[in-house]
């Protein structure tokens, strides 16, 4: 069962634990006039993550759906949500609408441009194009200025079932991130020339809540977390110019 936390005002976090990974997935439905949900989650726990939605809004009046890239638990239920909210509507950077939401997606997703802003009632949002940073070329981010709440995909990412809301996760995050690069799905997240700049970007909006898609959610200073977070990245990623493990010497 799918567990919500109010984590800023009309921002809800709703979380499901998956004990196979020791990972929660976390979706985030901001109440407003016009209803955002960012992630859709993955088809297996639509049912689940649509009964958490229903107990907050109705579902027929969701407006935005937003996520960050192209993956199952990002996005993979989009279309069973429009078919349900005839009103809804993805939002997707230039990059994601080109490659794959043009062509997956029911209906058209609005575009949006680095940089945009929109507003869906009180709340005013700005639309972060942010090329791998979590992960894929189409990576993008959201950021609530309203609550200053940043949507941060699997960034500080956490295993196992936290409480929803903490003041520290950067050592857990860390910590799981050196572990996941001796796995299978080492580097999750790539190094490449732009990172420190674009984590820096996201730093410098001061967001007081970031809501992560996996683990507990970060209240507090949250510019000192990124800048420590891209620091530990580039130290274990980087280095003094050492090669990724997937790529020969």
């Amino acid at each position: 069962m799918s567990r919500v936390t109010e984590i800023a005002p009309d921002v809800f976090r709703i979380s499901t634990y998956a004990a196979g990974p020791d990972l929660q997935f976390n979706q985030f439905l901001v109440r407003d006039d016009e209803p955002l949900l960012y992630h859709a989650a993955q088809n297996a726990l639509f049912d689940e993550v649509h009964a958490a939605v229903a107990s907050l809004i109705d579902v027929a009046t969701l407006r935005w759906i937003g996520f960050s890239h192209f993956e199952s638990d990002e996005c993979g239920a989009l279309n069973r949500w429009l078919d349900l909210a005839p009103k809804a509507t993805p939002l997707a950077g230039v990059v994601a609408a080109a490659t794959c939401i043009n062509d997956f997606a029911r209906r058209p997703p609005r575009i949006l441009e680095h940089d945009a802003t929109f507003a869906t009632g009180r709340h005013r949002f700005r639309f972060l194009a942010t090329p791998y940073i979590p992960h894929n070329w189409e990576s993008s981010l959201l950021f609530d200025a309203t609550e200053r709440v940043l949507f941060a995909s699997d960034l500080l990412l956490q295993r196992g079932n936290p409480a929803p809301l903490a003041d520290d996760v950067l050592a857990n995050a860390i910590a799981d991130f050196e572990a996941g690069q001796r796995g299978p799905f080492h580097d999750s997240i790539p190094w490449t020339p732009h990172t420190a700049t674009g984590l820096e970007r996201l730093a410098a909006l001061e967001p007081r809540v970031i809501a992560v898609m996996h683990g507990a959610s970060f209240l507090g200073d949250g510019a000192a977390t990124l800048r420590s977070y891209g620091s530990a990245l580039q130290m274990l990623l980087a280095g003094a110019g050492a090669p990724s493990r997937n790529r020969p010497a």
